[in-house]
C-alpha cells in the first residue's frame, strides 16, 4: 500500500497511510462520520474509555517492544473517571506508542493501525465498521491483482531472456552489421549508440523517416527488440566502465544485437508466453 490512498465509506473520504510496513487509517476522517466539526473531541472521547485503552495497550504489547507498560497501567487505572482525559499525542508521548500516529500537513490528522482503526469504527457505528472493512478489503484485492499482473509481466520477460539461448532467425527484424562509416561516426548520446546497434539509425534519423508518427523509435519496437535493448544497456554500461571507446563499443554492441535478435525473433515459444501467464 502506498501513502495517501483514499477510500470512501458511507459518503466519507478516508485516507490510508503506510509507515514501517504498518497500514494506518485516518481516525480524523472516520470521526467526521460522527461530527465533522469536532473530530479531535470524538477521538479523545473514545480514547478516554477503558475498552479503548485496554485494546490499544494490548496491541502495543504485541507489536511494540519499546512500549511503556507502567505508563499504560496508570492510564488504565484512571480511565472511566469523569476527570480523566487522554489525547492521541499524550498517549504517544507517555507510552512510546506506535499504533497511533499524528501527522501534520495537508493530509494530516490522527492515524491508527488498521486493527485499532477497526476498533474505533466499532465505537462509531457497527454499520460504519462493516463498510470500512469492506472497502479496505476491496482495496487490498485490487493491489494484489496489480502485483500479480506485474509479477506475470516480469515472468514473461524472464522467459524471453531465457529463449535468447535458442536458435531462430527472421531476417526482417535482425539488425544489419554496421558499416565502417557508421562505426567511425561520433554520436551525441549513448542512447543513439544503442539505437544504432539495434535499429541501425539514430533517433533523429527515425523521426526524419517517420514525420507523421507520434513518439520515438523505441515506442515502435517489438517485445524482442525491447528485451535486447535492455540487455544492451547493461552491457554498454560495463563496456564504459572498462574505458572502451565509443567506436569499439558500437561494434561490439551491434554484434551482440544481431546474435540475440537471431535467437529471439522466430522462436515459437515466445508467441506462447501470453498463454503461459
Amino acid at each position: 500500500m502506498t501513502k495517501n490512498i483514499k477510500i470512501e465509506v458511507q459518503g466519507k473520504e478516508i485516507i490510508l497511510y503506510s509507515k514501517n510496513s504498518f497500514e494506518f487509517i485516518s481516525l480524523t476522517d472516520m470521526a467526521r462520520f460522527r461530527d465533522s466539526e469536532r473530530t479531535n473531541y470524538i477521538i479523545q472521547n473514545w480514547m478516554r474509555t477503558r475498552n479503548a485503552i485496554e485494546f490499544c495497550g494490548l496491541w502495543e504489547k504485541l507489536n511494540n517492544p519499546n512500549f511503556k507498560s507502567i505508563e499504560f497501567d496508570a492510564f488504565k487505572n484512571e480511565s472511566g473517571s469523569n476527570s480523566f482525559t487522554l489525547t492521541p499525542q499524550k498517549w504517544i508521548d507517555s507510552t512510546n506508542a506506535v499504533g497511533i500516529i499524528s501527522k501534520s500537513g495537508r493530509y494530516g490528522g490522527t492515524f491508527a493501525h488498521r486493527d485499532i482503526a477497526f476498533e474505533f469504527a466499532s465505537w462509531i457505528s457497527p454499520e460504519f465498521k462493516f463498510y470500512l472493512i469492506h472497502e479496505f478489503q476491496r482495496l487490498k484485492e485490487e493491489e494484489n491483482s496489480r502485483l500479480k499482473l506485474e509479477w506475470n509481466f516480469q515472468r514473461m520477460l524472464s522467459k524471453v531472456n531465457y529463449k535468447i539461448h535458442t536458435d531462430a532467425i527472421k531476417e526482417n527484424l535482425v539488425p544489419s552489421e554496421l558499416t565502417k562509416q557508421h562505426t567511425s561516426q561520433i554520436y551525441a548520446s549513448e542512447a543513439d549508440v544503442l539505437n544504432m546497434s539495434l535499429f541501425g539509425m539514430t533517433a533523429k534519423e527515425w523521426r526524419e523517416k517517420n514525420p507523421t508518427e507520434k513518439g520515438n523509435i523505441r515506442d515502435f519496437a517489438t517485445i524482442q527488440q525491447l528485451v535486447v535493448l535492455s540487455n544492451l544497456e547493461s552491457i554498454n554500461a560495463m563496456l564504459i566502465s572498462q574505458e572502451i571507446n565509443q567506436q569499439n563499443r558500437l561494434i561490439q554492441l551491434n554484434k551482440i544485437a544481431i546474435t540475440q535478435m537471431k535467437s529471439l525473433v522466430e522462436n515459437q515459444h515466445i508467441k506462447k508466453l501470453e498463454d503461459d501467464k
